[in-house]
Order: C-alpha cells, then structure tokens, then sequence
C-alpha cells in the first residue's frame, strides 16, 4: 500500500511533468497549471465511445478534480484529449515525445481484467511507464483503483497515478 508521503511525492512527480517549477510542499494543493493559452496534451488509451463523447468524459473528471482543489488542472477546455489504441503501431513513438498519459478505467465488473489488460499491452508496445487513472468518480480507491495499481506496480513495472477526491472539498 502506498503511504501518504508517497502519495504526496508522486503528485509532486505528476506536476513537475506539467512545467510547474517548484513542486508545493506535502498536503498541499498542486501549483496551478501553465496559462489557459497553452494547450496541454493528454493522451489517454481505454476511453470508450465516439470521440466527442470520449473528450467530454475527459475533461468532466478534469473539471472535478480542479473542483477538488487539483489546481495544476487549469482550465479543463484547454486540454486536447487524444484517445489512442493500446495496439496502435504509434504507440512507442509517441510515448517517447508525449509525457501526459493516462488509463481511462471503468467501474463495471470486468473493469480490472480489461484495464489490466491494456496496461499490459502497453508494456509490451513499449508504451508509457507512467500513467494517470481517470474515471467517472470511484468512490473509493481502496478496491479496484488501488488493486489496479498494485498489480501494475508488482507485475508490469508501471506506475499508475491515483489522484485523492473529496466530494465538495480540497484535497
């Protein structure tokens, strides 16, 4: 189980990878992010649906998380979702140029085996050692998003990023 100063120093990790220079000290929200004139990239592999669908998804768990108090989210509009196959022949390409990843994982029954599942594809693509876990607001990381990062940890050498949420507060 990861501790809280190892929470704390993976988002620091995370921000740092959005530009902002000196990460905020432990509990602490993040530093907000570049101005809203900067478009950010985020590259996401698992998102179901058509693609406006997929983006409007995206950026609606943005929105809560920078409800949340996560200020390095800025202004959610200004992110460009870019949904990508686990299998795409691009992948270790892109991986190499693009350093904002995530996971978009679900919260039905078969979640883990098919996220798991892509996390393992991307390892064996060669695809990003570092990724962000989206989703429509799991109540709860102590079931299936924190058993999804552990075995992504243990099994395929890849970290998986869990963001904490408060309902109605800052995290």
């Amino acid at each position: 189980m990861m501790e809280e100063g190892d929470q704390a120093a993976g988002l620091r990790r995370w921000a740092e990878q959005f530009g902002v220079a000196a990460a905020p000290a432990p509990g602490s929200a993040l530093a907000p992010a570049p101005p809203a004139a900067e478009p950010v990239t985020l590259m996401v592999v698992g998102l179901p649906g058509p693609l406006g669908e997929q983006s409007r998804r995206v950026r609606a768990t943005l929105a809560r998380w920078q409800a949340n108090g996560h200020r390095w989210v800025g202004d959610p509009a200004r992110w460009k979702v870019v949904a990508l196959e686990a299998d795409s022949p691009h992948l270790a390409v892109l991986a190499s140029q693009q350093s904002r990843w995530a996971l978009w994982v679900a919260d039905d029954a078969d979640s883990f085996r098919r996220s798991f599942r892509l996390l393992r594809r991307l390892r064996e693509q060669t695809g990003p050692l570092r990724l962000l876990a989206l989703h429509d607001g799991i109540a709860s990381h102590a079931g299936l998003l924190r058993n999804l990062q552990q075995a992504a940890a243990a099994f395929l050498d890849l970290e998986l990023l869990l963001l904490p949420e408060q309902p109605g507060g800052a995290c």
